[in-house]
């Protein structure tokens, strides 16, 4: 956590979703107990993160109205608006 920083929140889905400073937005709704926010096209099978690194696509997630964003790759902020359908 950077000094002097304070945790926050963020929106997933219209719910809050606390948030330490530093922290992408898949590793806050990891700490949040969401473990998957989407499904799979065929055979509908829970996604969510994978591989942490931004390799697998798995993790994707609107972020402010900007769709297909790696949530293990984004960092979240103050005021996110999160939305996982």
């Amino acid at each position: 956590m950077k000094v002097g920083a304070r945790p926050f929140e963020i929106t997933v889905d219209g719910r809050p979703v606390p948030v330490l400073p530093g922290q992408t937005l898949g590793a806050a709704l990891h700490a949040a107990g969401i473990r998957s926010w989407r499904t799979t096209r065929f055979g509908g099978r829970p996604r969510g993160l994978f591989c942490g690194i931004g390799v697998c696509f798995d993790c994707l997630i609107t972020v402010n109205g900007r769709a297909e964003q790696r949530a293990c790759l984004v960092e979240a902020a103050p005021g996110d608006e999160v939305t996982t359908s």
